[in-house]
């Protein structure tokens, strides 16, 4: 089906990183709100920073967001030295295919990390590259209601 993930994860922290490295990943493309980044907070956990650190010793980062304030994408961006895609119209691939080809980046060595299976995997899967759905980085502090609603976008998908 194609809004099935490749591979799924609780959260970005539980994802087996030398699985991809081993693979032939060498890029990963996160998506921000609520995967890693909480919903509206603009800033990232030292824990996701963190993170981040440790994963460009092997791989090229970058961020990939429906998100078009462009005050928050830069408050997110001035917290990380790599590329954040603001506006990118996931799952549609238009602009997110002309910025990967202008930074030289091939689908076939990418993975595509996010927690909604209906613009982030199929966006991935759109792009011909492996993706990864992962649950909201606060998924315990979401309210029951969006709790709810991810649970039936993931049952459809």
């Amino acid at each position: 089906m194609i809004l099935k993930a490749d591979y799924e994860a609780k959260t970005i922290y539980e994802i087996d990183y030398d699985k991809l490295k081993n693979s032939g990943i060498k890029v990963i493309a996160f998506d921000l709100d609520s995967t890693v980044m909480k919903s509206k907070s603009g800033t990232f956990s030292a824990e996701t920073l963190q993170l981040f650190e440790k994963l460009k010793k092997d791989f090229s980062l970058l961020i990939i967001s429906n998100n078009h304030n462009l005050e928050y994408i830069s408050k997110a961006a001035n917290q990380v030295d790599f590329p954040v895609l603001a506006n990118a119209k996931k799952p549609r691939t238009r602009v997110s295919k002309e910025f990967l080809n202008e930074h030289g980046i091939n689908c076939n060595d990418m993975v595509m990390v996010g927690d909604r299976p209906l613009t982030d995997i199929l966006f991935g899967k759109f792009l011909g590259c492996k993706t990864i759905l992962v649950d909201s980085i606060n998924w315990y502090e979401e309210k029951p209601i969006v709790r709810f609603a991810r649970s039936i976008e993931r049952i459809v998908s």
